[in-house]
């Protein structure tokens, strides 16, 4: 059980790490803002991204226990995604930017929080074939061990963003946040390449 919850862990961290819409807000609000503005915007963005996980996981993941050939489809394309996913980080240069707005009230960052991550089109599939993909390639009993530890990796990584931030504002650059991107990106690849095997697997079985 424990293998699967490190798994879910160490893939919900990569695809969760790397510097995206999320991510900017969190840090450009840490940078910009005092501590407790901070934590209450990682807090909410930590809530939408769960929530957007677990419906990627199970919601597709159903479907696919119904339909053998979309769990065929999903594992071949959700392979072919996850590595392109991948090899696009691995690309990407990153910007930190100081001009968001930040100073506004709580509804309206609670607003701001839920349509960079649901609003999103770009997350929405991401999720849907890197999540669903490994719910395609899962026993059952270790779902929820799995789901466990990508929303764990959630809630460490936007407190850690928050709190690394606001401590050390002046200490962060897009050259260190551009090698997070890399090594997250290495390692959805070899994820990805995981997803390809199981695909064969499932074709020769």
């Amino acid at each position: 059980m424990l293998q699967y919850l490190i798994q879910g862990f160490i893939l919900g961290f990569s695809y969760v790490a790397p510097i995206g819409m999320q991510n900017l807000y969190v840090i450009n609000t840490a940078i910009s803002m005092n501590k407790r503005r901070a934590y209450e915007v990682a807090l909410i963005t930590i809530f939408f991204d769960i929530t957007l996980s677990i419906a990627s996981f199970f919601g597709i993941g159903m479907l696919m226990d119904k339909v053998y050939f979309l769990k065929l489809s999903v594992l071949f394309l959700g392979s072919i995604t996850v590595i392109y996913i991948g090899a696009s980080l691995i690309k990407s240069k990153p910007q930190i930017s100081k001009e968001v707005g930040v100073n506004m009230s709580l509804y309206k960052v609670i607003v701001a929080c839920f349509m960079v991550t649901w609003f999103n089109p770009q997350a929405i599939i991401d999720g849907s074939l890197l999540l669903g993909s490994f719910r395609a390639s899962l026993p059952f009993y270790a779902l929820k061990f799995f789901i466990a530890g990508v929303c764990a990796a959630s809630f460490i990584w936007f407190t850690f963003l928050a709190t690394a931030f606001s401590v050390f504002k002046n200490s962060f650059n897009e050259k260190i946040l551009g090698k997070i991107n890399v090594i997250c990106g290495y390692i959805i690849i070899y994820y990805g390449i995981k997803l390809a095997y199981s695909f064969i697997i499932l074709i020769f079985h």
